[in-house]
């Protein structure tokens, strides 16, 4: 039990280095999965394409990526182990990431094609760092630590997209900013050399007889089942925020009579100033209360009452909507805890397969988010419509996933799905 550790103890378990280099990879994935988001108008114009209509496909990609990467590392994660997709999951966004960069630089006519694909290949690499890294500390830390642990990752992590805009900014040119989101991942790598297994893992590993990152094993049982729907649809309301409240803001804002643009980039950034907020929040939350179903639900009201305010009030200017993307950012920086959530639902042996699914097949949800918002908007000839509508479908199946699932606050992890 924790509460037989000094102070000192504590703080050496939460600045561990499977904490800290969790903490730095979950920031370079956060950077590089938003700077896409960040530099689509800039980037699509330079290069003669459609920001809207190319722009919307490539970000479906990259979500179609994380979808696929988020299966593929995640039976990795519990096949061959939780380093072994931090390693590989890096090294392929980082790759993609750079020839990002390169993009000014090629003549094809088939220039859309070439990123749509370089974003779908950086999406893979990225569906693998979050889960794992959760994964990794979730098993290394005291059960009543969890909570805090993995959001100072999030928290931490999530700063990423901060300064990703920062990046853009500064350079001044966005495919810089693509070469600088992958040499930071290739850096961090050396800092992985010294991180170890995880205790629980190797244990499960050594026994040939457990049946390790079978994804079937979601299927196969009803009640696993609907946890793993459950846990999927708890993240939801995170990523509209992100998906359609940040990145489609320049939409939002013209429905709503502004005459100064909102930029996506700005709208993005100050949603993960929230969210990296909201993180190291909620995993307090959840240590004062002993529940993260508690911690969880309460940040969703919040971000529930933060979305009927700024769709349904006038906005006075494009200050006024980044606050309100603030807002909802710190309602839904319930992130880490939703990941903590999946990954203490199911055993050793198919965890880091939960861990990094949920919040890709979240990611990934983002395709069908944005095709209903179209579609409502178009139906309805109003963009507010149509986002009130995709927001009404994301909360509530998160609210009431929230609130029926089991409570894990304080579960020990060492035990295995059959």
């Amino acid at each position: 039990m924790t509460d037989s550790l000094t102070n000192q103890q504590k703080l050496k378990y939460l600045f561990s280095l499977p904490v800290i280099v969790a903490a730095l990879g979950y920031f370079v994935d956060i950077y590089d999965l938003l700077l896409f988001g960040i530099v689509r108008i800039p980037s699509l114009i330079d290069l003669g394409l459609n920001p809207d209509t190319t722009g919307i496909s490539i970000l479906n990609w990259q979500m179609f990526g994380l979808l696929l990467g988020g299966i593929l590392w995640g039976v990795l994660g519990d096949k061959k182990g939780r380093l072994s997709v931090l390693f590989g999951s890096i090294i392929t966004y980082s790759l993609a990431n750079i020839a990002c960069g390169f993009l000014p630089y090629i003549d094809s006519p088939y220039i859309a094609e070439i990123y749509m694909a370089l974003r779908f290949i950086a999406g893979i690499g990225l569906a693998g760092e979050l889960g794992a890294g959760i994964t990794l500390v979730s098993e290394s830390l005291p059960k009543e630590l969890r909570a805090i642990g993995t959001s100072l990752v999030a928290g931490f992590g999530l700063l990423g997209a901060v300064v990703a805009n920062f990046t853009v900014e500064l350079s001044g040119s966005w495919h810089i900013a693509y070469w600088i989101g992958g040499a930071m991942g290739i850096a961090l790598l050396l800092l992985r050399v010294g991180v170890v297994e995880s205790g629980i893992y190797k244990d499960v590993s050594k026994n040939t007889a457990i049946n390790k990152g079978s994804i079937l094993l979601f299927f196969n049982n009803k009640e696993r089942f609907i946890k793993y729907m459950k846990c999927i649809a708890i993240g939801l309301p995170t990523w509209f925020c992100i998906g359609i409240l940040a990145m489609l803001g320049n939409e939002i804002g013209k429905a709503h009579g502004l005459t100064e643009d909102i930029k996506p980039g700005l709208a993005i950034m100050w949603a993960y100033v929230g969210l990296s907020a909201g993180d190291f929040l909620t995993g307090f939350l959840s240590h004062w209360f002993k529940s993260r179903k508690k911690a969880i639900l309460y940040m969703m009201i919040f971000t529930l009452v933060g979305v009927a305010v700024m769709l349904f009030t006038p906005i006075q200017s494009a200050n006024w909507y980044y606050f309100y993307c603030v807002w909802v950012g710190l309602g839904a920086g319930y992130w880490a805890m939703f990941v903590t959530v999946g990954a203490e639902q199911f055993g050793t042996n198919i965890r880091a397969t939960a861990a990094t699914t949920v919040p890709n097949f979240v990611r990934g949800f983002v395709v069908v988010m944005t095709l209903m918002y179209e579609f409502m908007r178009d139906a309805s000839h109003s963009v507010i419509i149509g986002a009130a509508v995709v927001a009404l479908v994301c909360f509530f199946l998160g609210i009431y996933s929230v609130m029926t699932i089991p409570e894990t606050h304080g579960r020990d992890l060492d035990f295995i799905e059959e």
